[in-house]
């Protein structure tokens, strides 16, 4: 299955084995930094790139 450009709250709360409130408090501090820069942004989803540069550092948003 191909991944989607966006990561879910749900899936963040997988991966880094967090609450499913604790992803989505993590999200939508993401998307409210993504919403200032001027982006469009989906609530509970963020830019998979943009979290895997974010939570490890990594510039091609994979690992």
């Amino acid at each position: 299955m191909e991944k989607s450009i966006f990561i879910h709250a749900k899936e963040v709360a997988k991966e880094l084995s967090i609450s499913e409130a604790q992803a989505y408090k993590l999200v939508r501090e993401m998307n409210i930094k993504l919403k200032d820069k001027g982006f469009l942004v989906i609530s509970g989803r963020v830019s998979r790139k943009y979290f895997y540069e974010k939570v490890y550092g990594l510039e091609g948003g994979v690992l």
